[in-house]
């Protein structure tokens, strides 16, 4: 798979430094991070990724939120939510949303790539 420029949106420092290193040993791009669902929102007008990797729970405003915001103003966004077990529900909601799917944490390298390749190909 070629280089894609991809968001990472997490409030956690921790998560998004992992993510960060999963995505560069993949062979992407980290274009820019965001802590909040409403920075997620401004930092995607701004660098307009190929990706992004949305956190669900969030301060402020959470990931389905601002996934569907950016849907409404991007309707070919590509945002993967990245959930922790038991969050099924909330997963079908952003789903709804907009988010074309999703992975669960901790994040697997593999899983990652086949989610990015499969929703660079729908």
């Amino acid at each position: 798979m070629f280089s894609l420029n991809i968001m990472i949106v997490d409030d956690s420092q921790l998560a998004i430094k992992k993510m960060e290193a999963t995505l560069l040993k993949l062979g992407h791009n980290v274009k820019a991070t965001a802590t909040t669902g409403s920075d997620a929102i401004h930092k995607y007008r701004l660098e307009m990724p190929d990706v992004v990797t949305m956190d669900i729970t969030m301060p402020e405003m959470d990931g389905i939120e601002a996934t569907r915001r950016i849907i409404v103003e991007f309707p070919d966004a590509k945002i993967i939510m990245v959930t922790s077990h038991g969050q099924e529900d909330m997963v079908r909601q952003a789903i709804k949303a907009g988010a074309r799917g999703y992975i669960l944490k901790p994040v697997d390298a593999e899983k990652l790539a086949q989610q990015i390749e499969t929703i660079i190909n729908l």
